[in-house]
């Protein structure tokens, strides 16, 4: 199960599903809820700076979503979007326990932890980082 094939599989499964769970959560927030629900959701829920933060999490959602399943920079955009969903976790979720349906921080530290691997690992052979590596010192992992 160690062969690269297999790895590299893994790695884009992984992009793949968290890249659209990302996206979606961006576009909604872009499309649905608009700017002005965003940032007036994010006062309901305390979270500081809501006009700003309600601006960033959108964005980096949205293009961290594009960048994960493109498979482009995702060193950068897998830290981003593990910071986002540190800031959900602790700012919101953390002490409405694990459940999502409570309220909980299980999706933001699945989401959150994952972004984080990515960054970690790479986005492996299928991606645009692959061609990009030989350019970039911090890609050459993917």
């Amino acid at each position: 199960m160690k062969t690269s094939l297999v790895r590299d599989i893994g790695i884009l499964i992984a992009r793949l599903v968290l890249g659209v769970i990302f996206l979606a959560h961006g576009l909604q927030k872009l499309t649905v809820w608009g700017y002005d629900g965003t940032k007036a959701g994010f006062e309901g829920m305390g979270v500081p700076a809501p006009a700003i933060s309600a601006f960033v999490a959108t964005w980096v959602e949205t293009l961290g979503g594009i960048a994960l399943i493109l498979g482009v920079l995702v060193p950068i955009f897998g830290v981003l979007l593990f910071l986002v969903m540190a800031g959900a976790f602790f700012i919101v979720h953390v002490d409405n326990g694990i459940y999502v349906s409570d309220g909980g921080f299980e999706l933001v530290a699945a989401l959150g932890a994952g972004a984080l691997l990515l960054a970690a690992v790479g986005a492996g052979a299928f991606s645009v980082d692959r061609f990009l590596a030989p350019k970039v010192p911090f890609l050459q992992n993917a």
